[in-house]
C-alpha cells in the first residue's frame, strides 16, 4: 500500500527498494529496476500490507505522576475547569514533573513510548509543559532527546512552555509570557532542544494576544509554531494558527467556518484529538465536515497525556476518530501518515512510501486497510522498519 498524490493508493503487488536509510524505489514489482534488485537481501511479506510507518503528531508523552483521582472526580461530575481551578489539572501534574529527575521521567515514559511503537509507530511528537520553569522544562526536552537516542524512533520535540501559568506566578500571564520569551525560550532554543513551540490557548490558560507574542518571539527565533486550539471555547484559536503559519492547529471541537477557511488559507494542519474528546466525555465534536469543505489536512494522533488522554495506542485513536468523528478509513489512515507528517513539517522525510523518503514503515497482518481503523484492543502489527533497520 502506498499514499499517492491524490490520496490513498493501493498496488495490489508492490515492492520496496531500499539503500541504507532511504527507499529509493516504491511500486508496482513489475517495474523494480533489476540492476538493483538484483543485489538486494530480498524480504518476502508474503502478501502483507505495507503502509509507511505511522506518526503520532501530538502527545505529552513525558510526565511525573498520573492523574487516576481526577479521573474520579470527572466520574462524578467536575468538570476540566473546575478542576483545574481547584488546584488540579495541569498544575498537579507540573508538581509531579518538578519533583522528578531526568532519569526518573525517561524511566516512566519508556513504557508508554514502547506501547506506541509495539503498533507501527516511528514518528512521534513530545511536548514539554508540565514544568513550567527553566530547570524543569529542560529537564523535559532533554528526556525526550534521550528517548530518541533509547529506541529506534525519530522523536520531534515541542516547547508548550505556554501550557499554563505555573502557581508561583498565578494571575500574572503576561509576566509569565515575557519569561518564556526572553528568558526560556530562547536558552532551550540556543541548547537544541526545541524542533516547535506550542500553546494551550483558552480561558482557563493564555490569551490569543499572549499567544501571539509568544508565537512572534519563536518566528524571530526560526521556529514554526503549533497551537492548542478551540478546544473548549471558540476563542479564534484556529485564525490566530493560520495567521503564523502554525504548521498545525489541534483539537479545534469549537471551530468555526472562519476558522476552518484559515487553516485552508495557511495550510495548517488540523489535528483531530480523539481520545481528549471520549475522556472528557465532551459533546461538540471538531466541524470535520467544514474541514473537508475548506480541503483542510486532517491528522489524528493520540494526545497522550495524564489528565485528559491517558492513550497509548494510536490504532485506537484510529478507531475513536471514525466512530466519534465520523471520518473515513482513508482519511484515519493519511491522518496517521503523510498528514501527520505534515503536523510535524518532516513531509519530505516520512508519512508516504516513495523514493527519496526515509525507510519507515509498517507490515501488517492483515486482508484489508479497513482492520486496522476497525478492530479496537487488537495489534496486527507484524513488522517494523524505521531508517532501513
Amino acid at each position: 500500500m502506498a499514499d499517492s498524490a491524490g490520496g490513498i493508493g493501493v498496488v495490489p503487488q508492490g515492492a520496496i527498494l531500499t539503500r541504507g536509510e532511504r527507499i529509493i524505489f516504491a511500486g508496482p514489482e513489475s517495474e523494480l529496476p533489476l540492476h538493483a534488485a538484483e543485489r538486494a537481501n530480498v524480504i518476502d511479506c508474503a502478501g502483507r500490507w505495507i503502509t509507511p510507518g505511522l506518526v503520532d503528531c501530538h502527545t505529552h508523552l513525558i510526565y511525573g505522576g498520573n492523574r487516576a483521582a481526577e479521573f474520579e472526580l470527572r466520574l462524578r461530575g467536575a468538570t476540566y475547569q473546575q478542576i483545574a481551578a481547584a488546584g488540579g489539572g495541569i498544575v498537579s501534574t507540573l508538581r509531579a514533573t518538578r519533583a522528578a529527575s531526568a532519569a526518573d521521567l525517561v524511566a516512566v515514559a519508556l513504557p508508554r513510548l514502547d506501547a506506541l511503537i509495539a503498533e507501527g509507530v516511528t514518528t512521534i511528537e513530545i511536548k514539554s509543559g508540565y514544568g513550567l520553569d527553566l530547570d524543569s522544562e529542560r529537564r523535559m526536552l532533554s528526556a525526550a532527546r534521550e528517548l530518541a537516542r533509547l529506541r529506534p524512533i525519530h522523536v520531534h520535540t515541542s516547547f508548550l512552555g505556554a501550557h499554563a501559568v505555573p502557581p508561583e506566578m498565578a494571575g500574572n500571564a503576561d509576566a509569565y509570557i515575557d519569561r518564556l520569551i526572553t528568558e526560556m525560550l530562547p536558552a532551550l532554543a540556543e541548547e537544541g532542544l526545541v524542533d516547535s513551540v506550542d500553546g494551550f490557548c483558552e480561558s482557563i490558560a493564555f490569551s490569543p494576544e499572549q499567544i501571539a507574542r509568544l508565537f512572534a518571539a519563536a518566528t524571530a527565533l526560526g521556529l514554526r509554531v503549533r497551537l492548542h486550539a478551540d478546544q473548549l471555547s471558540n476563542l479564534g484559536g484556529a485564525r490566530l494558527a493560520a495567521e503564523h503559519r502554525a504548521l498545525s492547529a489541534d483539537h479545534l471541537e469549537f471551530t468555526d467556518e472562519a476558522g476552518a477557511e484559515a487553516l485552508a488559507r495557511a495550510g495548517t494542519v488540523a489535528v483531530l484529538l480523539p481520545g481528549a474528546f471520549y475522556f472528557l466525555r465532551e459533546k461538540t465534536p471538531p466541524p470535520v465536515e467544514l474541514l473537508r469543505q475548506y480541503r483542510v489536512a486532517i491528522a489524528v494522533s493520540t494526545d497522550s497525556n495524564p489528565g485528559t488522554s491517558p492513550l497509548t495506542s494510536l490504532l485506537l485513536a484510529m478507531n475513536m476518530a471514525a466512530t466519534q468523528f465520523r471520518l473515513t478509513v482513508g482519511e484515519c489512515l493519511l491522518g496517521t501518515t503523510r498528514h501527520a507528517a505534515r503536523a510535524l513539517g518532516m513531509e519530505r522525510d516520512v508519512g508516504t512510501l516513495e523514493a527519496g523518503k526515509l525507510a519507515d514503515f509498517a507490515i501488517w497482518n492483515i486482508e484489508a486497510p479497513a482492520e486496522l481503523v476497525y478492530r479496537m484492543g487488537f495489534n496486527p502489527l507484524h513488522s517494523r522498519i524505521w531508517r532501513g533497520r
